[in-house]
């Protein structure tokens, strides 16, 4: 159907590889593994797959307990066996990952515009506190969504509609900008229009919808609204 600008008034992000980015999280296993970026990728890429993974077996832990999970098994599925306190530490890169250049820019024009803007995410309070530390956003952004607050994580369309009860907004004048494709997926499942923004000119997933709008950058879709 395609993306439709005039029913948009609230914008939500996603926050991991959307607003800042995973790979800077490769620092924290640069001593153990060979190719440390594609490790750090795996590292969420598994811990996400945790997420989902909880919504239909109700073993719940937080986001950041998920990444510790992840990063634990795949340190010792490479013979690599840290300990808890170093697991600890190797962790706590989460609190410090790097803003993509074009976050703070991007969100003051939109908030400008007449946009109210929120973040809905897969991290527990902790997590977006940094975050909102680390992009220094936390002027722009009227609230912020955790999964932690319905023990529900991405894609599962309940953590969306509940973010729409969340900003009193009708979930139709909704648009979330996510990375990754899963996750606006489940935005549009919910009855937001989905907008992809991706960053690393990935070929489109063949499952499912195909995102509303595509965009490479924020400055792009400020210049589109």
């Amino acid at each position: 159907m395609g993306f439709d600008p005039s029913r948009v008034t609230v914008i939500t992000f996603d926050s991991f590889s959307t607003l800042v980015d995973v790979d800077s999280t490769a620092t924290a296993v640069e001593e153990y593994v060979d190719d440390p970026k594609q490790f750090a990728r795996r590292w969420h890429s598994r811990a996400a797959t945790y997420g989902m993974v909880a919504n239909f077996t109700g073993s719940y832990e937080s986001y950041y307990e998920l990444h510790r999970d992840a990063l634990e098994y795949l340190l010792e599925a490479d013979g690599i066996a840290p300990s808890a306190d170093v697991l600890d530490e190797m962790t706590a890169v989460y609190h410090e990952m790097r803003p993509f250049d074009d976050v703070r820019d991007g969100m003051a024009e939109l908030r400008d515009a007449g946009y109210e803007l929120g973040i809905v995410t897969n991290g527990n309070p902790s997590m977006i506190d940094s975050l909102l530390r680390t992009t220094d956003t936390e002027e722009f952004i009227s609230r912020t969504i955790s999964a932690h607050e319905i023990r529900r994580f991405k894609p599962a369309a309940e953590l969306y509609e509940y973010a729409a009860e969340q900003f009193d907004a009708d979930v139709t004048e909704m648009a979330h900008v996510g990375n990754g494709q899963f996750d606006v997926q489940g935005a549009m499942s919910a009855g937001m229009q989905g907008i992809w923004l991706d960053r690393q000119d990935s070929p489109e997933d063949p499952f499912g919808p195909a995102p509303d709008l595509t965009i490479r950058s924020l400055s792009e879709l400020t210049s589109y609204l």
